[in-house]
């Protein structure tokens, strides 16, 4: 939940973006429109608040027209520390029943035969056919038939 820092109960015009400068005073600027370059807009400082900032804090203006803070969002949340891998031992993973069985197939393809007698079983690409297109003559007809 966002927490009020400094009552300032501004009138937000329409066209204006409303923020807390460096110097912790509100102050505004004509919103950009799309449509290619435009000049640039100096701020106007709208009212003094005289906020000191802390790290870890958005800082914006609410409905109301007064300056508020909250917590940034942060990736993951809280992360609880982990113990040390001296402390706890891990379990050892088991592998599954499916990986057991391709492990043993490769290793007895191994032993069967050797690499350079290994033939490729690659498939080979199926070669395309053109179509065969009607005669030139054959056209003309049909265009004939359909003027009359």
């Amino acid at each position: 939940m966002a927490s009020v820092v400094a009552r300032t109960s501004i009138r937000r015009e329409p066209g204006f973006l409303y923020y807390l400068d460096k110097q912790g005073d509100v102050s505004r600027v004509g919103m950009a429109r799309g449509g290619g370059q435009q000049a640039k807009k100096r701020p106007q400082k709208v009212a003094k608040a005289g906020v000191k900032r802390e790290s870890g804090f958005l800082y914006f203006i609410d409905k109301n027209g007064n300056v508020c803070q909250t917590a940034m969002a942060r990736r993951g949340g809280t992360r609880r520390k982990r113990k040390t891998a001296s402390k706890r031992k891990a379990a050892p993973r088991r592998k599954k029943a499916a990986s057991r069985k391709k492990t043993a197939r490769k290793k007895a393809r191994k032993k069967a035969a050797p690499k350079k007698a290994r033939k490729k079983t690659g498939r080979k690409k199926a070669t395309r056919r053109k179509k065969a297109r009607p005669a030139p003559a054959s056209r003309k007809k049909k265009t004939a038939r359909r003027r009359r």
